[in-house]
């Protein structure tokens, strides 16, 4: 995994702007606009429109405000420091066979670390939330040879690509001599 500038799952910053979709939302139905145009302007669904509008009706502009986050996360923040501290230091630090980071280790290196346990989406999404992304591959294989490639795409593949359709015209009737 390696981390981003940007940052993962929903940051304050994006609460706040989809909390201020709500509120423009909310201003829209005291004026009597229709659900479908306020979600055309805005962007959503219809149906989400009006789980706002009810919300609205039940508590007012304070009804759509943010509840905050979903869950707490059951890692501190000095926790999670430390955690990013020992994913720098890489797979084989941990007494793993080779160097790639994946959620299963992860879930594990947070279990010997903190004695706390987390699915692996668990562990996607505090990892998205605090800022990582997925780590792709900066280079190709060693042992690629791109001239092998070409020479089998033009010369193999099409011996063993079938043809979709037969070059003649075909019957969908059995008992025609032909299509048997």
């Amino acid at each position: 995994m390696m981390r981003y500038a940007a940052g993962g799952g929903l940051t304050a910053r994006e609460r706040e702007r989809r909390e201020r979709v709500r509120l423009d939302a909310a201003e829209r139905f005291a004026r009597g606009e229709k659900s479908r145009k306020i979600a055309t302007d805005l962007r959503v669904t219809e149906r989400t429109v009006e789980r706002w509008r009810r919300a609205w009706r039940e508590g007012g502009a304070a009804g759509l405000r943010s509840a905050g986050p979903a869950s707490l996360p059951r890692l501190s923040r000095e926790q999670f420091a430390r955690l990013e501290r020992e994913l720098e230091r890489g797979p084989l630090a941990h007494g793993f066979p080779d160097q790639r980071w994946t959620l299963t280790r992860i879930k594990t290196l947070i279990g010997r670390l903190f004695h706390v346990g987390y699915t692996v989406q668990g562990v996607w999404k505090l990892l998205r939330r605090n800022g990582w992304s997925c780590q792709r591959p900066a280079r190709r294989a060693i042992e690629r040879d791109d001239a092998a490639i070409e020479v089998w795409k033009k010369q193999v593949w099409p011996d063993v690509e079938r043809p979709r359709r037969p070059a003649t015209a075909g019957s969908s009737l059995k008992t025609r001599p032909g299509s048997r």
